[in-house]
């Protein structure tokens, strides 16, 4: 009976590992699929087959309403972009209302996998975005990427590989990202200069940095009113691999959520656990101008990617400090001991907190207008919690978590 059983072991073994090996088999339905695109008609369900399809240009569909976009499931229809040589996106949707995106996979477009532009209304549900080989530089900017959209749902997606943002959401409104994947990207999940945004019951683990909330100069509007929880975002300690000048290069490995330049935000009911350097970073944007100054900015890039713009006051619109937060009953822990130290905050912290890295940092850089920020913060007196003074050099750098608690200070709870 022992031989028997390692026998039916073994067989079992070199099966799975068969089956693993096996090589796909790849077809073409680009010039018909592109002819749906343009062909469908509003109110259709575009039914995509099962099997491994590579593509060597972009797929566009623009001004369709009421469509439906339906894979096999995001295992048995598989979009290859891997050799693209014509386009930037892999999937583009523009101009548009009442899209659903559903149960497929998107790999290896020169820039963003899926772009979604200007549609009011757009579903992504189990759509997996990612860059097959892994984290590099040279893979495009952002996984899942709706930008100026209007009723956005990510929910029950994966996204890995980005060398920006896994799954993005850029000057859009009333946006819900759910119960989705992030890993092996630079930023795991990021809003940007977005409103009325949920960001709920996903996991964002072995990125560099796990959530962004950022609030950038420049654009076409800025970001508020944000609620990040019940989200699990730990181990985000990947190398950097963004391209020098994008805002996401100044992410520090081991970041778990970055706060940028934005208010009206609620950080509640999340596990941030094991992200080396700091739990939770809250930062201006002089603090991003001022660690990247003497930087060579990109000269161009593909896609919608931010790069870092050091003459930022010229907008006379932008606020670049955060206020009014309210970060309270979220679960911190640490096992690392020491920041990483390839990066100028992970040796600040190392220095100013030696053996144990900050659970949040606020760089301290007030707005001249608003010298008190209104930061709430209500998450016990265990918490490592430091402000590091970074506008007068650090010097009067403090620590301790009742510095911000929430006496006088108005509170505006997000509704869910």
């Amino acid at each position: 009976m022992k031989y028997l059983l390692l026998f039916t072991a073994a067989v079992l073994f070199f099966s799975c590992s068969n089956q693993q090996l096996e090589p796909r088999v790849w077809k073409s339905i680009e010039q018909s699929l592109q002819t749906q695109l343009i062909t469908v008609n509003d109110g259709d369900t575009l039914e995509l087959p099962e099997g491994n399809f590579m593509f060597t240009k972009s797929l566009a569909m623009d001004g369709k309403s009421n469509i439906i976009i339906r894979g096999r499931g995001m295992d048995k229809t598989i979009l290859s972009f891997k050799n693209q040589t014509e386009g930037a996106q892999g999937l583009l949707i523009s101009n548009g209302s009442n899209i659903v995106l559903e149960d497929f996979s998107i790999e290896d477009a020169k820039g963003d996998n899926l772009k979604v532009s200007e549609v009011k209304g757009i579903t992504l549900r189990r759509i997996r975005s990612v860059w097959a080989e892994g984290p590099k530089t040279e893979n495009g900017a952002y996984a899942l990427y709706p930008v100026l959209c209007k009723q956005v749902l990510i929910e029950e997606c994966i996204a890995m590989g980005s060398s920006d943002a896994g799954i993005y959401v850029g000057q859009s409104d009333t946006v819900i990202i759910r119960n989705s994947k992030a890993y092996w990207n630079v930023a795991g999940i990021e809003s940007e200069n977005s409103r009325w945004v949920e960001i709920y019951g996903n996991e964002a683990y072995e990125n560099t940095g796990g959530i962004l909330v950022f609030d950038l100069p420049g654009l076409t509007q800025y970001g508020h009113t944000t609620k990040v929880y019940n989200n699990k975002v730990r181990n985000n300690n990947h190398e950097n691999f963004a391209a020098k000048g994008n805002i996401v290069a100044s992410i520090p490995p081991g970041t778990g959520v970055m706060i940028l330049a934005t208010h009206n935000l609620e950080l509640t009911a999340n596990e941030i656990i094991d992200n080396k350097t700091v739990g939770v970073g809250i930062i201006s944007y002089d603090l991003v101008a001022a660690l990247n100054e003497g930087e060579v900015e990109q000269e161009s890039s593909i896609g919608g990617v931010q790069t870092v713009n050091n003459n930022f006051q010229a907008d006379s619109l932008y606020n670049p400090y955060p206020y009014q937060l309210y970060l309270h009953n979220n679960k911190f822990e640490n096992s690392h001991w020491f920041p990483a130290l390839g990066h100028d905050i992970g040796k600040l912290f190392f220095m100013k907190s030696f053996m144990n890295p900050p659970d949040i940092a606020y760089d301290g850089i007030l707005d001249p207008a608003r010298p008190n920020p209104a930061l709430c913060i209500q998450e016990g007196t265990e918490i490592n919690l430091i402000n590091l003074d970074a506008a007068n050099d650090f010097e009067n750098l403090t620590k301790g978590p009742k510095q911000f608690d929430c006496e006088g200070v108005k509170i505006n709870a997000i509704n869910r």
